[in-house]
């Protein structure tokens, strides 16, 4: 009985430990860069809202 879950056990890590080492696929990394250069482009509409915000306040 005891042989038998520790060879479950192990099965189960080795599925996780070589699924979670796996490449992203090409869609996947497109996602990933289409969401970066979005996060960049509100970070940077961000600053400038800032920027603005101070000139015309110091007028």
């Amino acid at each position: 009985m005891k042989k038998s879950i520790y060879i479950v056990l192990f099965a189960l890590v080795t599925i996780v430990a070589a699924s979670s080492c796996r490449e992203k696929s090409t869609g996947e990394k497109i996602e990933d860069g289409v969401e970066e250069v979005g996060e960049e482009l509100e970070e940077g509409a961000e600053d400038i809202k800032d920027e603005v915000e101070d000139a015309t306040d110091d007028n």
